[in-house]
């Protein structure tokens, strides 16, 4: 690498408008590392197998060998955190009862445990919730009376208007107000016995399709990906957690109309209603633990003031592994940020050993397990839950996910490519799209700034599309936690998450334009005296 030979270099100073050292970073360096992080002996660089260590180990070796400093807890480049994953055990059950007549919801075709659930039992009356979400910011709530002490509530996945881009729930983003374990932990604080979630996506529409999702969420097989909790989030949950199929609920219901009530749930905050019935469940899962890290280093900043204050620049270096001769190399998503974040925190190395360091403090973290459903981003995560760095000392967060390619939507690219037009590589060739701006019109100011010397093409896009991309990668967990964060993205392609996502498919050039922008963007933000201002109330961006 560059930094072996320019680190003996004499110190020169000179005044520029271009971060220090932006040069050093190189597509040669940026091929390099890829061919070594995303060839086949890393085997897809799956969270909890070796190479996925290995992948590790070589990331702090290269900031150890760079001279920065250790970013994570007591001095250590790791912020360590543990995944729990579960296998179905025998014993699941849940029992309704309703107008004095029992009903067993028979597992796989009206029952099924929700991974995240810890084994527990439960026996009460059962509470309506609605969707079951309290969110005094939006004004919404939907647990008011009655009392729900010692209650087995029924409520709804997700959130009202999925589908609206109007939305106050994000439009048409699946927000964070949505996710089952969130909903939970919610209502075990305020005494529930325990939660049976019902889909009110289909209600009506007279298909019942509960058993087949059941068995895709519980296949016979134990799955190549596995999902993944925190553990510091799940472990807290003490009352079983399961999903009950539209017609076992209705039966819950009684005379009610399942449809009508989600019609009126949907409207706005749901005053919970108390059902004549009763259900006893139980959940028995067992559950395994892994531990993970993310990998962090930090170059300080120089001014006695503003260094305890950081900018964080951000890659995640997991991916999906392999099986057999099937090699998931990852090289796109997201060895290519990872490599790109090895670069940027060498050109830093090297402007610090010429007597040019940043006035902030800037993190370099390569965040574990990005890529594992379901509640993904889990580094990023853990990481908002133990921050070294305080999240009100944290400036931004420029998260590089995917920048070594070009978006390519072809007429039959399928489910995965929901929500994104159709269109061609050749298109996109010089573009890259910038997502997470309508949080922080500051960072668009920024990004904008600071592209004057690449000249790329920037497409602020997808802040409230159907593809949910703004909720996909590491910048996620920082803006609902109020930090102005921006995820750089090439886009989606063809080869996202197949086996030919491989190294020699890069673009280097384009790449290394980006990395450089990455690199300019975050200097400007460690030198300037002001923070770039984050939106508590943040306007429901146009859809696409």
């Amino acid at each position: 690498m560059r930094f072996l030979t320019l680190m003996l270099a004499p110190a020169i100073l000179l005044a520029q408008s271009r971060a220090p050292e932006n040069e050093s970073i190189v597509r040669q360096d940026l091929e390099a590392d890829l061919h070594f992080l995303a060839g086949d002996s890393m085997r897809g660089r799956l969270t909890g197998s070796p190479e996925y260590l290995q992948a590790a180990k070589f990331l702090e070796a290269r900031f150890r060998r760079l001279g920065l400093k250790p970013a994570g807890p007591e001095n250590s480049f790791e912020h360590r955190f543990t995944l729990q994953w579960s296998e179905l055990a025998a014993g699941n059950l849940v029992r309704l009862k309703s107008n004095g007549i029992e009903t067993e919801a028979t597992i796989f075709e009206d029952s099924m445990p929700l991974f995240f659930s810890p084994s527990a039992k439960a026996h009460g009356t059962a509470v309506f919730t609605g969707f079951g979400i309290t969110a005094p910011a939006l004004g919404w709530n939907d647990l008011q009376s009655p009392d729900l002490r010692g209650r087995i509530l029924l409520m709804l996945e997700g959130e009202p208007g999925p589908d609206d881009p109007k939305s106050i729930f994000d439009g048409v983003v699946h927000s964070v107000h949505s996710d089952p374990m969130r909903k939970a932990l919610n209502v075990q604080e305020r005494g529930a016995a325990g939660v049976l979630f019902v889909n009110p996506r289909d209600v009506g529409d007279g298909v019942e399709r509960f058993a087949g999702n059941a068995h895709a969420y519980w296949p016979d097989t134990l799955p190549h990906l596995k999902r993944y909790a925190l553990t510091s989030q799940a472990g807290r949950l003490r009352i079983p957690v399961a999903a009950i199929s539209q017609s076992a609920a209705q039966t819950l219901l009684g005379a009610r109309s399942l449809r009508e009530l989600v019609e009126q749930a949907s409207r706005g905050s749901f005053p919970a209603v108390a059902l004549d019935g009763e259900v006893e469940m139980t959940v028995r899962l067992k559950r395994h633990l892994v531990d993970d890290r993310s990998v962090v280093a930090k170059i300080e900043g120089s001014d006695p003031r503003l260094k305890n204050e950081a900018v964080i620049v951000s890659a995640h270096y997991d991916h999906n592994g392999a099986e057999g001769a099937a090699i998931y190399n990852g090289a796109d998503d997201n060895g290519s940020g990872t490599v790109a974040l090895l670069e940027i925190a060498e050109a830093y190395a090297l402007a610090a050993r010429a007597g040019q360091r940043p006035k902030r403090t800037v993190i370099f973290a390569a965040w574990g397990s990005e890529e594992r459903c379901c509640g993904p981003l889990l580094g990023a995560w853990a990481w908002i839950e133990r921050p070294p760095m305080p999240l009100d000392r944290t400036v931004a967060v420029l998260n590089m996910d995917m920048i070594g390619r070009s978006e390519e939507v072809t007429e039959s690219a399928g489910a995965r490519f929901r929500g994104l037009a159709v269109q061609t590589a050749a298109s996109n060739a010089n573009a890259v799209n910038i997502i997470g701006t309508s949080y922080s019109p500051d960072l668009r100011k920024s990004v904008t700034a600071a592209n004057g010397s690449f000249d790329l093409q920037l497409r602020f896009r997808y802040d409230n599309n159907a593809s949910n991309l703004l909720r996909r990668s590491d910048h996620w967990p920082f803006l609902n936690n109020g930090v102005p964060a921006i995820w750089f993205h090439t886009g989606l392609h063809p080869d996202y998450h197949t086996i030919n996502d491989r190294p020699e498919r890069i673009d280097y050039a384009k790449a290394e334009r980006i990395a450089r922008l990455v690199h300019q963007m975050s200097w400007d933000l460690a030198q300037q005296p002001s923070r770039p201002e984050f939106l508590k109330k943040r306007p429901v961006p146009e859809p696409d």
